[in-house]
């Protein structure tokens, strides 16, 4: 009687098995709770009001807001009047980062979101549907005495979404309005030590560029990075699971090629499964540390994608091939109903994510929701994803109601077997049950943790120990989608026990009656595992 590890093993060893997990599992946890800093770090930036009074403003010229080549500065817009500078000679300078630090390749990223600050003016107010347009430059330099290079140079139109909370009077004039933050940058790399954005709001009134704005103080920006701490924490459990995965994955399709049949489709989705999570394990992320790759964001969130969307697929595959009435077993092609939602959503999710961060490779200051049809665009390819996503997840429900519905019925016909023979098949129905459990837990998990990081300040202080909540989640939900894929690839390779038939009878105690009547039932579907056979008997009649 061959079958999966997860039925041939002895309950003893499954739980010294399951409690190794677990413990693992713990570890994770806290490693990013304990060892690890908090994932990012905003930092806040106000910008200087350089003056620069050249005829060309678009020849290159970098104007520092501090430093022993600081430029001409104002305090505020009220400043320049009586010195007659115009509003295109001002320019909004913005050092990243705060003096006497730098930036390092070990934050990997560096995300920035813009504050406007409006005052309310009679004479000058913000218009319906205003769009602010800023001439943005960006450059870097790894030496305080270097000159500095150009990175980017656009323009950036950003629609202002402003209110003022007071009656709109003369007394009134002065107060800010309550604006929006709006999307400024997006760079996937951070391989310089220091950068210099120059922003500039041209005005032409015959083109109506900048015009009916308001009148703009201050231009304030928070840069958001990834910690250098948790950077080096999340490359390290990397390193460390991707030989684990990958040895587990060569030993169970070893085991899969080494039977007399070929392999079936549910072994093929859990060695694919495997190879998925090998592939968002393998930590090229250390390159990014050498060199400059601007699309290492992009191509995480493929290979997450990729990872993901094979895990869907392996729910739905491994709850059908369980089910007794699907009469197209082993053939991918027979759920393409239910795969198909997941594929068109993440086709969905990859075009936006093209859309956003494909652009932001050439053009950093880009973003999909600034525009009313990219706005449109975005929120079309969301809203199908999401579609998508609930009928996968209705499909799901129904086949593990299915699934769960014919093992109960199957359990009706278990008092006629033998005692020894009953307690067999009622352990594996248990196991069985208990892994889809584990499966539901694993993906509750994720969406509590997910939640519980949103709300949450990030941190939890026990005492004198602080927890770092979202660096928790993050390592936590990691690691646990290491260890199922671990476990599924372990105790769903074939096991090594292959009794003779008279031994694996007598073992259980079967009867020649019901030696027949469990050869005619179970024997004549190849499967990978007892359970699989047993829901498989009206599939084969």
């Amino acid at each position: 009687m061959a079958g999966a590890i997860i039925e041939n093993m002895s309950t003893k060893k499954l739980c010294v098995v399951g409690g190794i997990l677990l413990a693992f599992q713990v570890v994770a946890f806290l490693v990013g709770g304990l060892i690890a800093p908090g994932p990012t770090t905003a930092v806040s930036y106000m910008s200087v009001k350089c003056v620069d009074v050249r005829k060309n403003h678009h020849k290159a010229r970098w104007l520092m807001p501090w430093g022993p080549n600081h430029c001409d500065k104002i305090r505020d817009i009220e400043e320049a009047i009586p010195r007659e500078i115009e509003a295109n000679d001002i320019v909004f300078s913005v050092h990243i980062p705060l003096p006497n630090m730098e930036m390092s390749p070990w934050f990997q990223f560096m995300l920035f979101i813009l504050q406007l600050d409006i005052a309310f003016k009679l004479n000058n107010q913000i218009r319906e549907n205003a769009e602010v347009s800023m001439d943005v430059s960006l450059a870097y330099r790894d030496d305080t005495m270097a000159e500095w290079t150009e990175m980017a140079h656009e323009r950036v139109p950003r629609k202002l979404k402003c209110t003022f909370p007071s009656p709109k009077t003369p007394e009134h004039e002065g107060r800010y309005y309550e604006c929006d933050v709006l999307p400024f940058m997006e760079v996937g790399s951070v391989a310089h030590k220091y950068y210099l954005l120059n922003i500039r709001l041209p005005v032409n009134e015959k083109k109506k560029i900048n015009v009916g704005i308001g009148e703009i103080k201050d231009i304030r920006l928070v840069g958001i990075h990834q910690n250098g701490g948790f950077t080096k924490v999340w490359f390290a459990m990397k390193t460390f699971l991707t030989p684990s995965i990958l040895i587990i994955m060569v030993w169970y399709w070893r085991r899969i090629t080494m039977m007399s049949r070929p392999p079936v489709l549910l072994e093929k989705v859990i060695f694919a499964l495997g190879i998925s999570m090998t592939f968002i394990n393998t930590p090229v992320e250390w390159f990014s540390i050498g060199f400059d790759w601007t699309w290492m964001l992009l191509f995480g969130d493929i290979r997450q994608g990729v990872f993901y969307a094979m895990l869907l697929s392996f729910w739905i595959i491994f709850c059908g091939e369980h089910m007794m009435d699907q009469h197209e077993r082993n053939h991918i092609a027979g759920y393409w109903k239910q795969v198909g939602p997941i594929a068109v959503g993440s086709f969905c999710l990859f075009v936006f994510d093209m859309c956003e961060r494909g652009v932001q490779l050439t053009n950093p200051f880009y973003s999909i929701w600034t525009t009313d049809v990219g706005t449109e665009l975005a929120m079309a390819f969301i809203i199908v994803a999401g579609i998508c996503l609930c009928l996968y997840f209705l499909f799901l429900c129904f086949m593990v109601f299915q699934v769960f519905r014919n093992i109960s019925g199957k359990q009706s016909s278990l008092p006629a077997m033998s005692k020894v023979r009953r307690l067999h098949y009622e352990g594996l129905i248990f196991r069985f049950k208990f892994l889809m459990l584990i499966t539901l837990a694993c993906a509750a998990m994720t969406v509590i943790f997910f939640i519980v990081s949103q709300v949450t300040e990030g941190h939890w202080k026990w005492g004198g120990v602080t927890v770092q909540v979202n660096s928790a989640f993050f390592t936590g939900i990691y690691g646990m989608w290491n260890l199922y894929v671990f476990a599924l690839m372990f105790l769903y390779a074939p096991s090594h026990k292959n009794y003779g038939e008279d031994q694996s009878n007598g073992d259980l105690g079967v009867h020649s009656g019901e030696e027949l009547q469990l050869t005619t039932t179970i024997t004549h579907v190849d499967g990978p595992t007892e359970i699989y056979k047993l829901t498989r008997k009206e599939a084969q009649e």
